[in-house]
């Protein structure tokens, strides 16, 4: 039967059954008793022994001018040298780390849940050297095996800083758990610095990608196309039917699939720094809003003013946010004027949803920094008029703005009484 058509089997289960989380297989005792040992070997995989145990490693190497989707993993060499003259303070940055010290890293497991039933059948990791990008897989050949696999994995890795996509609530996280099984017999789980680009995925890209999952973010963001893929959700599936006939065909391909999972971290890590340390000649002004926005966030003032000043000429949404992004932080630094100037500017836009919140601080400068009550008043008004014309805009936030705004017009209405003119 081809693989293809096995596939499609398994597809036709998955609403029926549910993947098992035991399992009656016997524990390998004998260094010569592994099946099918040619076809992984013809694969680049080779066993490891240990403790009367084996596992299986996959080793495969890439030159350092490969590429892989936008760029090449030399580039990935000189986002860190670009990070480390940048001198900006940031979460991504490798300005204390060499190239070879990070450790891209990804799992396959037998299920989307956390606890002890979900188990980690393959363990991926990628490091970058001068010359090349070093990828290796150590695979669990049955589940009483984890011994031989957390040995041979940990002996090897001398890193400081995991990367990851959701890692931290998910891939690490499990390890740990995994891990706490078997401690008593294998190396301790060494600390890790931990860099997780979903995250920073997310705070560049959600309101462009519907969905942030890795393969979403590789096809329309990194330009990495897979070929003949499996899905990840077949892995599973995939793995259950390994362990009953023993045939590695299907799991070769859950090796190719992860392998690109891994390849595409590197990729991922060199685009987010290309972006945040302005080297992107082909970011978008949304997205580089968004590395104002960040920058702004953790303090950068000086980096965050430059961002939003190269954007504030226009018109688009990008210009409007960081208009007012600007008018807040001059609003900040007691420039009542300028920061006036500004927010009127965004009150005139067609962007409904800042126009409110531009009124709505135009209206606080004019009454009680500029004491023009008549302003303020006539701000307040404008206000009320986009909150019955876009009611459908705000939601839930509609009634906190409302309430709010009705204090500050009986508050002005008083003002008003008492000084006329």
């Amino acid at each position: 039967m081809s693989l293809k058509n096995k596939l499609n089997r398994l597809k036709s289960h998955m609403a029926h059954e549910q993947p098992k989380t035991q399992f009656e297989v016997p524990i390998v005792t004998s260094k010569l008793s592994v099946p099918f040992l040619e076809e992984w070997e013809n694969n680049q995989v080779k066993p490891y022994y240990f403790d009367d145990q084996f596992c299986l490693i996959r080793e495969v190497r890439y030159p350092i001018s490969h590429q892989h989707g936008r760029y090449r993993f030399s580039d990935f060499q000189k986002a860190v040298t670009a990070w480390k003259k940048s001198g900006l303070n940031h979460p991504l940055s490798t300005a204390d780390h060499e190239a070879g010290e990070l450790f891209f890293f990804d799992t396959e497991t037998t299920g989307l849940g956390g606890g002890v039933g979900n188990t980690i059948f393959l363990l991926g990791y990628a490091s970058v050297t001068d010359t090349e990008v070093i990828l290796k897989q150590h695979i669990l050949p049955h589940p009483g095996a984890e011994v031989a696999l957390y040995q041979s994995f940990l002996e090897s890795i001398n890193y400081r800083t995991l990367v990851t996509y959701n890692g931290k609530s998910f891939d690490w996280p499990q390890v740990k758990t995994r891990h706490t099984l078997v401690r008593e017999h294998v190396p301790k789980l060494p600390p890790f610095g931990h860099f997780d680009l979903y995250h920073a995925a997310r705070r560049m890209w959600k309101h462009k990608l519907e969905r942030l999952k890795l393969s979403i973010v590789e096809k329309d963001i990194l330009g990495v196309t897979r070929k003949d893929d499996i899905p990840g959700y077949l892995a599973p599936m995939i793995y259950f039917d390994y362990i009953e006939r023993k045939d590695p065909e299907g799991m070769i391909g859950i090796l190719k699939h992860n392998e690109i999972d891994i390849l595409s971290l590197i990729t991922l890590y060199t685009h987010l720094s290309q972006q945040l340390l302005h080297k992107d000649d082909e970011i978008s002004r949304n997205e580089s809003f968004e590395v104002g926005r960040w920058l702004e966030q953790l303090g950068e003032k000086s980096a965050s003013s430059s961002v939003y000043m190269n954007l504030a000429d226009g018109t688009d949404t990008a210009s409007i946010k960081s208009k007012m992004a600007i008018a807040k932080q001059l609003k900040k630094e007691q420039s009542w004027n300028n920061a006036l100037d500004l927010f009127l500017e965004v009150a005139n836009s067609e962007e409904v949803l800042m126009q409110v919140d531009a009124f709505t601080e135009a209206a606080k400068i004019f009454e009680h920094k500029l004491r023009n009550f008549d302003e303020a008043f006539s701000c307040c008004m404008k206000v009320e008029e986009l909150l019955h014309t876009h009611k459908h805009e705000f939601g839930k936030s509609k009634e906190s703005i409302h309430e709010d705004l009705e204090k500050r017009i009986r508050r002005l209405l008083g003002k008003l009484q008492k000084f006329p003119g």
